[in-house]
């Protein structure tokens, strides 16, 4: 069992033949003891990326809580979506299954007598206990917002990408690599001095911990002399099928490789993972912080809008 592996067994327990399984009980009162934090190094190293990747990037890892719910004090349940954010330079990430216990704790809560005192009440007290999960320098880091009406603003990502599937002819080419190998990407010169957008619906990776299925899209800024040719591209997207990562590495890990082999003057990586457990999670890194906030779906204020596969 890897460190991380041990980690995350905090929470979900271990059977006799060391598979992962869940041992829980929803208590009847909010219970942060279940969170667990991951600390982000040890997915880093490997891709030769500092412990707070400030070096390489920007970024910014948003969640949507889908089944949240608590109580009135006079007992009637009240539910909404929370959206919480916070920087990549944290020193942890949240392990999801942790949190998802941890949200299911306020299930029995009573969190105040009105919807606003709960929403007011929920997001003081998530931001309190999450915080110094993520060891973050400063906590207002963390944005937190429950929403309790469908107002959606804004598409997640900001821009025109061209999807990979309709513009690569994908019965010409050959997808046999499905281990990550930053080899795959091919060069094309890029002459139109303009970015070059690209989106793709067939990421797919597995979690870091249980080996369970995690589906995405994919979206990728990349503005440069030289950029990857679309077929290659949707290739090394494809050979993400049998790695086991958490999302936030899956991001890096594209954006990591797409810096070193093309040097791009511009670049930004944003995975739209689909909801597992009632959680989605949503890492964007970019070369800027212009790239990066102009992206709707790093803002944990405003609901954005969903694509088909989320």
């Amino acid at each position: 069992m890897d460190e991380i592996e041990k980690i995350a067994s905090k929470v979900l327990g271990k059977t006799s033949d060391g598979k992962t399984m869940m041992r829980y009980e929803t208590p009847d009162e909010v219970d942060p003891e279940q969170l667990v934090g991951v600390p982000r190094h040890l997915n880093r190293t490997q891709y030769d990326i500092s412990n707070d990747g400030s070096e390489l990037f920007y970024g910014i890892d948003t969640w949507n809580g889908y089944e949240f719910s608590c109580l009135l004090d006079n007992g009637f349940p009240v539910s909404g979506l929370i959206r919480w954010s916070y920087p990549s330079d944290s020193e942890c990430i949240v392990e999801s299954k942790s949190a998802k216990l941890y949200l299911n704790s306020y299930n029995m809560a009573k969190m105040g007598a009105t919807v606003e005192e709960v929403i007011a009440n929920v997001e003081e007290q998530v931001q309190k206990d999450i915080a110094p999960i993520l060891g973050l320098r400063y906590d207002d880091q963390l944005t937190v917002c429950l929403h309790m009406n469908e107002e959606y603003t804004a598409r997640p990502v900001a821009g025109t990408f061209m999807p990979l599937e309709e513009i690569v002819d994908v019965t010409s080419i050959e997808f046999d690599h499905y281990n990550e190998d930053p080899d795959i990407l091919k060069l094309v010169i890029n002459d139109t001095g303009r970015p070059v957008k690209y989106q793709s619906k067939s990421l797919r990776s597995n979690c870091r911990v249980t080996n369970q299925p995690d589906w995405g899209d994919i979206y990728i800024h990349i503005e440069g002399d030289k950029v990857p040719t679309p077929e290659s591209l949707l290739q090394y997207i494809v050979s993400m099928r049998k790695e086991n990562h958490f999302h936030e590495e899956i991001c890096e890990c594209v954006y990591k490789r797409l810096h070193d082999k093309f040097g791009p003057d511009e670049l930004m990586v944003t995975c739209l993972y689909t909801r597992r457990g009632g959680i989605d999670i949503n890492p964007v890194r970019a070369s800027s912080p212009q790239l990066l906030h102009a992206q709707p779906i790093t803002d944990a204020y405003n609901l954005t809008d969903k694509t088909m596969r989320q």
